[in-house]
């Protein structure tokens, strides 16, 4: 969410930011109707002080005569009139307020300085790490799964339908041995705490991250009770200070998390639908750290560092992308995609997004930190990447290491997490 202020006072450089995004011209609508109702909520505010001081005199007014024994009939008629004229500004106000607070959650973030304008064509290959195999000859993962009984989709289908997994025999213990491997790294060497959270969220919660209003028909809601299954752990983590006032001493504060993540795809039917690329469950360990304002950006590359250390670790070519303005995330001011090649399909897939948010899920959340020096409350920044998610990272394994007997070879740090140095 946006400053009050700063939406007032640097419309112009909130509309530059939006170009960058190929967004002003469908949000400056939003902007301008914005503005409006900020200059009219404060006007009104003004008028409802003013008429709330005239009453205030009014009834001193009142008191005074009935002491005396004076008729006060007139100043109680003005002071009735006053308090509906009150009324009926203060019902004004609310609806502007909400009218505001709606608008202000439509504006994606402003992109960083370095963020490159355009869409997905003007993403940058920032660097790159090892050498995808040739894909001459590599079967895709989901024949290799389905050969080695690794992978059961048609079952995974029948109890809960297209785009659900279940992981069997050593499949599963391949799942659980990422896992371990992951938040044993990122907690023992990365520095994070472990954090075990809810896979529900409530609204507000949703709200703090982004996630709502803006992609609420790509969430799994149970409606009776105004919850939300989390499409990352990122929902709780970040949450966890929601509305609440750090010292400065305490940052930077970093999680790590393991969670199912539930996402609907809405929009994604027929692509990348075959095999382990697009999935509405899969299981991800999430990283999420708090940073004072001047840091994030040095925070940033400290969390991409980490987890590309598990692709390296997984002996997995990979490379990291730096996002286009028109492909950043409504909520994300700079974000780096880790990608991985599967030589099966013959393709890039993305298996980690890290994003600095600056300030904008904390003025949607209230999450605060007080300065060492005493000073007035500020807004911390948060960042969160995927460190990792399984499913791609499982079908780049599957996929890399495939051997001539049709075995898959798995790398050295994985072996003792599964106990087998392959699959079979």
């Amino acid at each position: 969410m946006h400053d009050l202020r700063a939406l007032r006072e640097q419309a112009v450089e909130l509309r530059a930011a939006l170009r960058r995004r190929g967004q002003e011209q469908a949000l400056a609508p939003i902007i301008d109707r914005a503005v409006q109702l900020d200059g009219d909520r404060r006007s009104t505010i003004q008028a409802v002080e003013e008429r709330k001081a005239a009453r205030n005199t009014l009834s001193q007014e009142v008191a005074r005569k009935k002491k005396a024994g004076q008729s006060a009939d007139e100043e109680q008629a003005g002071s009735r009139a006053l308090g509906e004229e009150i009324a009926t500004l203060e019902s004004e106000l609310a609806a502007a307020q909400g009218e505001l607070d709606s608008l202000l959650l439509q504006l994606p973030n402003a992109v960083l300085a370095d963020v490159p304008a355009g869409g997905e064509e003007s993403n940058t290959v920032v660097r790159s790490w090892g050498e995808p195999r040739a894909a001459s000859g590599v079967a895709p993962h989901w024949e290799v799964g389905e050969k080695l009984g690794l992978i059961d989709l048609p079952r995974g289908a029948k109890i809960a339908g297209s785009g659900f997994i279940v992981f069997r025999g050593a499949g599963a213990g391949l799942v659980r041995g990422l896992l371990n491997l992951m938040l044993d790294l990122h907690t023992r060497e990365h520095g994070y705490e472990e954090t075990w959270v809810p896979v529900l969220a409530n609204r507000a919660a949703m709200t703090g991250t982004s996630q709502l209003p803006k992609f609420e028909e790509d969430m799994y809601a149970l409606s009776t009770d105004e919850l939300f299954l989390i499409p990352t752990a990122e929902v709780p983590l970040t949450n966890l200070y929601r509305e609440e006032i750090l010292p400065e001493a305490e940052l930077p504060k970093s999680f790590a998390a393991y969670s199912p993540c539930f996402r609907r795809e809405a929009g994604s039917h027929g692509k990348d639908t075959r095999g382990l690329l697009r999935v509405h469950e899969f299981d991800k360990v999430e990283l999420v750290r708090y940073a004072l304002p001047d840091r994030s950006a040095a925070e940033l590359e400290l969390l991409t560092g980490h987890a590309e250390r598990v692709l390296q670790l997984l002996e997995l070519p990979y490379r990291v992308v730096l996002l286009a303005a028109g492909d950043t995330g409504f909520a994300s001011a700079k974000t780096y995609d880790l990608e991985v090649f599967a030589p099966g399909v013959g393709k890039w897939l993305e298996v980690s997004s890290c994003s600095n948010f600056t300030d904008f899920q904390a003025r949607r959340a209230d999450i605060r930190y007080r300065p060492a020096d005493g000073g007035k409350p500020r807004f911390v920044h948060t960042l969160n990447g995927s460190g990792l998610a399984l499913p791609r990272i499982i079908a780049a394994l599957l996929e890399h290491g495939q051997q001539p007997d049709g075995s898959v070879l798995l790398p050295e740090a994985l072996r003792s997490y599964t106990r087998t140095d392959r699959l079979t």
